[in-house]
This record gives C-alpha cells, sequence and structure tokens, in this order.
C-alpha cells in the first residue's frame, strides 16, 4: 500500500541545462555551506600560473563534471538531512544555520511584571464573573466548524484516520533513543522466553507489527493525498522549469560566444601587458627577498657582534644591537623558521649583560674607591663608568647604587685600619706581638700621637669624599642628560603628531645598528635603495604601477639620537629607546645626591667609632683644655670640608664631640671645683700678696670685655715683684690667694667657651655653680665661723670679714663683663641663661651686706656692753668714752686698707648711729637732758671727745656725726 503512493520522477536530460537546473534548485540548500566556483577565468587558458582552480565553461564545456550531476523534485523536497521542513521565514530564507537568538530587552522600556496588570484585573473581575454565567447560560454554535465540516467531508474522514494514530508519535520531541518512548511504542513486557507461551507471543508480535503498518499507510495515504491536492502546482512548476532551461540554453550560448570574443581579445590586447605587470612585481618581489636575505644575514652576524662588543665592555651598544634585532625579527622577519629561537637566545644574553654589568659596576666601585689615597680627584675611567650608567638606567637596574653604598662603607673601614697599622708600624714604643688588637695599639698612644693619626685619617676621608663626590657628578649628569632628553623627546612627538599623520603608510624599515663588521643594519638597504633608482630609470616605469616597497624611508624607523657633553668633556649619544619614566629619573637623581650624603655620614660615624673607640678607657676626658681644644678644631676643620663637599650639614661627628665635650666640661668643672673647695678649706683669709702674672690677667680684661691672650715668654715677669694689692681699673682690691686662683679658672671657663663654642651653655652653667660655691662656701667660712674648725683660726677678725666682703666685691666686678662675653657667644633663644649672672650678682651683694652688717654688729655689742656703764661725772673724757674711740680707732685700722674711702665711711656712718643710739638710751636712764646744767656740760665733754677721735682718724675727717640727735627733742 505504501508503494502505491510514489511520486513520479522529473525527467531530466543530459545537457549543460542540467547544471543551471541544478545550481537554481539547490541554491538555497547550498548556499551556506559553500560558494559557487567563479566559471570566469582569471588568466588565460593553458597558463601555468592561472590562480583559478574551478571548471571553465569554455574550456570544459563537453567534460562531464559533479555538477551535472542531477536528482528528482520529491527528492529535492524531502531532503533527509533535514529534521522538519522549513517552518519559518528565517530558516527558509537564511538556511538551518540560523539561530533564533534571544533579544536583548531595551533600557528604555520599563520591565513589565505582574503587578502592572493589577489595577486593570480588580477594575474588570466584576465584568469577568458575569461574562462567564452569561456563557454557562447561552452556550456558542461554533456554526463555522459546522459549514467546514460539510464542505470537506473528505477533512473529516482523513482527520479520523489521523486521530487513530497514537499522540505519542505527532509529539515534536518524539525520539525512539529515549527508553519510555521505546517501551511505549514496543511494550516489550508482552514478550516473554519463557516456555508455553510462544505462540502467544508470535501473535502479539504480529499484531504489533500489523498495527504499525496500519499507521504507516495511514500516514502515507495522508502524503499523497496532500501531494494530489497540489498536482497543479507541480506541472506548472515543471512547465516553467522547461521553459526556464531553454532561455538558459540561449543565454549559455550567448556567453559562449562572448567568452570566446574575450578569449582573442585577451591573447592579442591584455597578454603582454599582465606579463610586464607579472615581471615587474616578480621583480619587486626578488628586490624584497634580496633585501630580507641581506637583513637576515646581518641579524646572523648579531651573536658575534654582541660578544665583540661584551669583549671591549660595549655593555650600551650590546644592549641597543640586542633591542634592535629583537625590533627587526617582530617587525621585519617575524615567522622565519630559522630565527625562531634567536629572539628566546637573545632574552637569555640580555640578562646575561645585566648580570654582567653589575658585577662590572661592583668591580669598577671597588677599584676606583681602593686606589691610594692622593691628592687626586679625577674620575677613573669615565667613559667605563658612563658606558655602564647607561647600560644599568637602559635595563631599570636602578640598585647599582646600593652596590656603590656597600662598597663605600667597606673602604672607610679599610682607611681607618690601613691608617692605624701605618702609624703603628712607625712607633718602635708598641709592641705590636703583645698587643694584638688594632684597638689596644692605639690606646697606648699618647695624645700628640692619637692626633696625628685622627688628622690623617680626616685627611684620607676628605680625599674620599671628594673623589665620591667626583663620581657622584658624572652618574648625575649622565642620568639629567637621559631626563633632558626624555623632555626634549615628548616635546617633538607632540610637535610632529600632525606631520605624522599627514604621511603616507611607513614601509617596514630600516633599523640601526653597528654590526661586527663595522656597518649599520640600515646599510643594508642601501644598495636596494640604489636598485631602486636605477630600476625606476628604465623605459617600462611608464606601464608600472608604483613601487613604495622597493624605497624605504630610513629616517621614519631609526632611532633618533643626539649628542652631549658631560662635565668631563666626553660626548655621549643618548638613544629614545630608554625604558625609565621622568619620575623614575627624578628619582635616581635624588638617590645620587643621597649617596652623597650618605658617603658623607658612613666618614663621620667610622670617625665617631674612631674616637669613641679612644674614649674608652675616658682618655678624652682627662686632656687639658688646649688639648681637647686641637681636637675639637680638627674635628671642626673636617667637618666644614665635608659640609662644604657635600652641602649639606652632618651632626654624627658634632654629636659626639658635643658628647665628648660635655664630659670634657664635667670633669673640667669637677676639678676646678675640687680644688677650689681645697683652696677654702685651706683658705686662712689673710690678705695675700699678688704677683706680676695674676696682675697681667687682671689687666688683660680692658674697657669690660675679656681679652683672652696666649701664654707669655716668662723671663718677661721673673724680674717683677709681687704686689700687695690687684689693682683693677684704677681701684686696689685686697684679696686672699683663693681669689686670685678663682679669677684664673674664671678665665679658664672663658678661654674653653672661646675654643669650643659648642659648650657655651653647659660652661655657663658651670661656671655659675662655681661662683654661687664660692659665695656659699666663703659664706660659711667667715660669717658661719667654719674657718675655726677647717683651718683651726682662733677667731674671725674683723679684718678677716673686711677682706672677704673686698673678695666678694672683686667677682661682683667680674660678673657684668662675665655676662657680656657669654652673651655674645650664646644664640638669642639662649638669652634666657643670662638670668644666672643677675641671680649670682644678687647674692653676692647679699653677702657683701651680711658682712657689714656683721662689722656694725659686733660694734653695736661694743657699745651696748661699754656705755651700760657710763655715769655722767668726772673725769673728763669717762672711762667709756675712751674705751669706744679705742676700739673704733682699732677698726679702722683693720679694715682702712682693706675697703675703699667711701665704704669706710658709710661704715663709720652706721657704726656711729649705733654709738649715738646706745648713749642716748644711757642718758635717758639717767635722766641726762639739754638743760645747760654741769651733767649736760659732762656729757657734752665727752661728745666732743668722741668727736675729735673720730674724726681724726684717717678718711673720716669729714664725716658729718650729727650729735645732737642724744638729746631728747623737748615737746
Amino acid at each position: 500500500m505504501a508503494s502505491s503512493h510514489r511520486l513520479l520522477t522529473v525527467p531530466h536530460t543530459n545537457t549543460s541545462d542540467d547544471f543551471f537546473k541544478k545550481e537554481m534548485e539547490s541554491g538555497k540548500h547550498l548556499r551556506l555551506l559553500r560558494s559557487l566556483p567563479d566559471v570566469c577565468p582569471k588568466e588565460p587558458t593553458g597558463d601555468s600560473s592561472t590562480l583559478c582552480d574551478s571548471p571553465s565553461v569554455i574550456a570544459d564545456q563537453h567534460r562531464w563534471t559533479i555538477y551535472h550531476s542531477q536528482v528528482n523534485l520529491p527528492a529535492a523536497l524531502n531532503d533527509p538531512r533535514l529534521a522538519k521542513r522549513e517552518s519559518d521565514f528565517f530558516t527558509k530564507t537564511w538556511g538551518l544555520d540560523f539561530v533564533d537568538s534571544e533579544v536583548m530587552p531595551s533600557f528604555y522600556l520599563p520591565q513589565i511584571v505582574k503587578e502592572h496588570f493589577t489595577p486593570y484585573l480588580q477594575e474588570t473581575s466584576q465584568r469577568e464573573k458575569i461574562h462567564e454565567k452569561s456563557k454557562n447560560v447561552c452556550p456558542p454554535k461554533d456554526n463555522f466548524d459546522r459549514t467546514l465540516l460539510s464542505l470537506t467531508p473528505s477533512n473529516d474522514k482523513s482527520r479520523t484516520d489521523v486521530e487513530q494514530l497514537p499522540k505519542i508519535f505527532t509529539k515534536p520531541d518524539f525520539a525512539l533513543e529515549d527508553p519510555l518512548t521505546f517501551n511505549a511504542v514496543l511494550p516489550w513486557s508482552h514478550f516473554s522466553v519463557a516456555g508455553g507461551k510462544g505462540n502467544r507471543d508470535v501473535a502479539s508480535s504480529r499484531l504489533l507489527q500489523e498495527k504499525l503498518s496500519h499507521y504507516l499507510d495511514i500516514v502515507e495515504v495522508n502524503i499523497a493525498h496532500q501531494i494530489s491536492l497540489r498536482s497543479e502546482a507541480f506541472f506548472h512548476a515543471m512547465t516553467s522549469q522547461h521553459e526556464l532551461q531553454d532561455y538558459l540554453k540561449k543565454t549559455s550560448q550567448a556567453v559562449k560566444m562572448l567568452r570566446d570574443k574575450i578569449s582573442q581579445i585577451d591573447k592579442v590586447m591584455c597578454e603582454g601587458s599582465l606579463s610586464i605587470l607579472r615581471l615587474a612585481l616578480a621583480r619587486n618581489n626578488c628586490v624584497k627577498v634580496y633585501n630580507k636575505l641581506k637583513l637576515m644575514a646581518t641579524v646572523h652576524q648579531t651573536q658575534p657582534t654582541v660578544q665583540l662588543l661584551l669583549s671591549t665592555s660595549e655593555f650600551v651598544g650590546a644592549l641597543d644591537l640586542i633591542a634592535t634585532t629583537q625590533e627587526v625579527l617582530q617587525q621585519e622577519l617575524q615567522g622565519i623558521h630559522s630565527f625562531r629561537h634567536l629572539g628566546s637566545q637573545l632574552c637569555e644574553m640580555e640578562k646575561l649583560i645585566d648580570k654582567m654589568m653589575i658585577a662590572e659596576f661592583s668591580t669598577y666601585a671597588h677599584s676606583d674607591l681602593s686606589r691610594p689615597l692622593e691628592e687626586d680627584y679625577h674620575v677613573l675611567e669615565e667613559e667605563r663608568l658612563i658606558s655602564l650608567v647607561f647600560g644599568l638606567l637602559k635595563q631599570r637596574k636602578l640598585h647599582f647604587l646600593e652596590l656603590y653604598n656597600e662598597e663605600m662603607i667597606a673602604v672607610t673601614k679599610n682607611i681607618i685600619k690601613q691608617c692605624v697599622v701605618n702609624t703603628v708600624s712607625q712607633m718602635e714604643e708598641i709592641d705590636t706581638e703583645a698587643v694584638v688588637k688594632l684597638a689596644d695599639q692605639m690606646r697606648m698612644m699618647t695624645f700628640s700621637q692619637w692626633s696625628e693619626l685622627l688628622k690623617d685619617i680626616f685627611v684620607k676621608f676628605g680625599i674620599f669624599i671628594k673623589r665620591v663626590k667626583a663620581t657622584v657628578s658624572v652618574i648625575r649628569s649622565v642620568v639629567l642628560l637621559v631626563l633632558d632628553k626624555s623632555q626634549k623627546t615628548r616635546d617633538f612627538e607632540g610637535a610632529s603628531i600632525p606631520k605624522i599623520s599627514s604621511r603616507s603608510q611607513i614601509n617596514e624599515g630600516d633599523v640601526t645598528y653597528l654590526t661586527h663588521e663595522g656597518m649599520f643594519i640600515s646599510d643594508a638597504f642601501c644598495e636596494r635603495e640604489a636598485s631602486a633608482t636605477d630600476l625606476s630609470t628604465e623605459p617600462c616605469s611608464s606601464d608600472s604601477v608604483s613601487e613604495p616597497e622597493c624605497t624605504t624611508d630610513s629616517s621614519s624607523s631609526k632611532e633618533q639620537t643626539s649628542s652631549s657633553v658631560t662635565p668631563g668633556g666626553i660626548e655621549i649619544t643618548i638613544n629614545e629607546d630608554m625604558k625609565l619614566t621622568d619620575l623614575e629619573l627624578g628619582k635616581v637623581a635624588n638617590s645620587i645626591q643621597e649617596l652623597l650624603y650618605t658617603a658623607s655620614d658612613v666618614c663621620h660615624d667610622r670617625c665617631v667609632k674612631f674616637l669613641l673607640a679612644r674614649a674608652k678607657d675616658g682618655f678624652l676626658e682627662k686632656l687639658s683644655s688646649s688639648e681637647f681644644l686641637a681636637l675639637s678644631r680638627a674635628v671642626e676643620e673636617f667637618v666644614q670640608v665635608t659640609e662644604q663637599v657635600c652641602g649639606r650639614r652632618s651632626t654624627s661627628l658634632r654629636g659626639a664631640l658635643q658628647s665628648q665635650a660635655n664630659r670634657f666640661v664635667h670633669r673640667f668643672h669637677e676639678e676646678r671645683k675640687t680644688k677650689l673647695s681645697l683652696l677654702l678649706d685651706n683658705e686662712r683669709w689673710k690678705q695675700a700678696d699678688v704677683p706680676a702674672e695674676f696682675q697681667d690677667l687682671v689687666d688683660s680684661i680692658s674697657d669690660g670685655k675679656i681679652v683672652l691672650h696666649e701664654k707669655k715668654i716668662v723671663t718677661a715677669t721673673e724680674d717683677r715683684k709681687p704686689a700687695d694689692c690687684l689693682i683693677v681699673d684704677g681701684q686696689t682690691y685686697a684679696v686672699v690667694g683663693t681669689v686670685l686662683m678663682l679669677i684664673k679658672i674664671i678665665l679658664e671657663y672663658c678661654q674653653c667657651v672661646d675654643d669650643i663654642p659648642s659648650i657655651t651653655t653647659d660652661m655657663l652653667t658651670r661656671l655659675s655653680d662655681l661662683l654661687k660655691y664660692f659665695n656659699s662656701k666663703s659664706c660659711q667660712l667667715v660669717l658661719g665661723a667654719g674657718a675655726l674648725q677647717v683651718v683651726g683660726l682662733k677667731t674671725i677678725t674683723t679684718k678677716n670679714l673686711a677682706l672677704a666682703s673686698r673678695c666678694l666685691q672683686l667677682i661682683v666686678h667680674y660678673i657684668p663683663i662675665l655676662r657680656a662675653h657669654f652673651e655674645s657667644r650664646l644664640q638669642p633663644k639662649q638669652y634666657s641663661m643670662l638670668r644666672h649672672f643677675d641671680h649670682i650678682t644678687k647674692d653676692y651683694n647679699d653677702h657683701i651686706a651680711e658682712i657689714s652688717a656683721k662689722l656694725v654688729a659686733i660694734m653695736d655689742g661694743l657699745f651696748d656692753k661699754v656705755l651700760s656703764k657710763y655715769e655722767v661725772k668726772a673725769p673728763v673724757p669717762s672711762t667709756c668714752f675712751r674705751n669706744c674711740c679705742k676700739q673704733m680707732a682699732k677698726m679702722h685700722d683693720a679694715i682702712y686698707d682693706l675697703l675703699p674711702e667711701e665704704q669706710t665711711q658709710m661704715l663709720f656712718l652706721r657704726i656711729n648711729a649705733s654709738f649715738k643710739l646706745h648713749l642716748k638710751k644711757q642718758l635717758a636712764r639717767l635722766n641726762v637732758v639739754n638743760d645747760g646744767g654741769p651733767q649736760y656740760g659732762l656729757v657734752s665733754s665727752d661728745v666732743a671727745f668722741y668727736i675729735g677721735n673720730t674724726q681724726g682718724l684717717k678718711g673720716l675727717e669729714t664725716l658729718d656725726l650729727n650729735m645732737a640727735e642724744i638729746w631728747e627733742q623737748k615737746r
């Protein structure tokens, strides 16, 4: 039954028109699988250089090809490769490869969700309920379906047959590969291999086979029915096909004639011209191949050239050659099989050169810094240094400065060690076999020997720092030149962008660098350019096309270079392929400057360790002022030299010297304070003679300023005798020996301040402490009578008191001068320390006033004791007045040579006031009044005697005693 519904095959012929029919029918099936061949030849037939492999209608029109194969229309329509027929416009037009992709939602449209329809549903829900009720009450009549069934009764029968098919066969996902589908179609559960049921299984299988055959027949009948309904369309298509074949046959004959004419025209007119073009193109290709081979030969010599450059330490040249060769390999020679490993080899060589440059720079730094330290500041092998720095900067190996820094530290250690060894070897008194350590050998030196060693170290370090500065200057100049070139290049590129954009496409270009033969790689193109120039003069140039490949613009691809001159006068060439940015170059320049600072700091640190090693046993603290002055001057000179070279203050050595100065000041102060204490403890407070040298010390302080002179020759003062008093600014000062030594000590403090300005503040504090100590100690010994137990004095006399007062006055005289001396050496912010002198002046004046009060108190006690026994009676003058005048004369004799006349008068005025007070009390007790009686006359006689004796004392002649105050005033 199935065979009764086969389709008729479409008749066909073996003519060439079938090719065009097949092309039209199968075009839509093959459109996406392959493109149709071009039947028009691009070259004349028979030429071995033809570029088209497709069949030619002219040459192969009678030869059968795969394009003559034919199929019938049902087979074309029932393509077994199709899962289903084209169901829509897209797959029909664009083929099965069309993929329905998801359209992306628009960003300008909101995303609609169910909530948007909620208001509408709420409004129509009531209407929907009413509509549903109406449908249930009055169901609609399907008139259209009944009419359609009445018009097509056959369709109803077909539909009934189709409905007999199980639904599983009409599902779109029907696949027998699915186990569930397979079991539903073929229920194998009905079959069993058990015995006794064989006939039953055979019947079931036959029934299943008949059922499936029945389903197949129904499907074929329906297919045939559908084809019969469209038979008119098939016959119309076949009629159109015959007409189309006739039209295509005529068209093919016309095309054949046209192609024959074109073939003849091609042979006559085009073949020669095309040959000329082909030959010109071949010539250009040959020139390109020749130049490419020359370039390959030059690149092939890269490795020997690099080895030659490395043998002469031309690291920059080797790196430039490697970079240029790599650029050529990537641009000009990309894909060359013979050079497939050259790029990796060049990378390995570049890494090797990096290591070689670092090792070479380390060697250079060692040789430069370790050469003998003589008065030679030139840079060692400046060209070599510049080459190394350029190479390291090119490779961004910026840690070479750290290597130089490490080498500086090692060399500074060796400089000190070598200086100590050289100095110790010249000293016979140091047994190097018994004392092995250099530090112990150094501690055995005297100060003069050690000072000479220190100066030698300072000189060596000065030369060392100057050499480092010269080297660093060369490195900095290279970095600054590279930075300047980078900025100029950036400006040039910014200005040349419009020019570059207007130029034609740059040819694959020339690259420049020296080879081992002394030629440039770009020179390999010179002959090509010359040959291109020669060939351009040939007659065929008018018929040939332009040949941009034959000429090159070497300036477009060559690296731009510029020449610069270093401070040493060496001309250097800077390439543009530096990998460093301006920021990195700036950081390198700052690091170079820091390297010079580090050199200074390292030298200072080594000197500090050298000082501390010598000061370990307190040696520097025991130096004299002159020795410490020599040490401080040597250190200060070295510090100034380093600051002048480096342009920055270094504080480590100054700090160490300051620390030693503080210790020196402490020892200096303690020694002198101890000395002053011993002098005070042994002082008997008697007037001492003033040697000439002390008078000279006092004379050196002129016009209120301390002018310190060098030590004078002793022979000039040997013939001068000591003086009784010290003459200061025209005034005489009777002093004790301790005060003379104190003045000398004070001048030593001032001398230290001048010698070592850094200890000014410390010395001011220590000097004020010393002056306070002298004031308190002298007060304790004299006013406090401590000298009675310490020295063994029997009593503290008025002369002792006057002498102590005069000594204090001498110190007070010098305090303003000391203040001015220190003020001129202090910073303005340190002026607050000068208040110590104000406090000292006040303390000394208070002490002087206490001594004066003590002298008055002595006489006051004497007056109280004597005048309490006074009686107004004969004889005149009375004994009491005689005793008072006698004691006043003794005091005058004791103090007159010690105190100035003004102070003597003031003192006796106070004594006179005390005398009048006690006399007035005694007269009041005796009821003696100024009445002109006999008692008044006796008292007046005694008073006249007192006045005469008092004014008869030397220096008191004009003293106004005003004795009228002893009488009570009448009311």
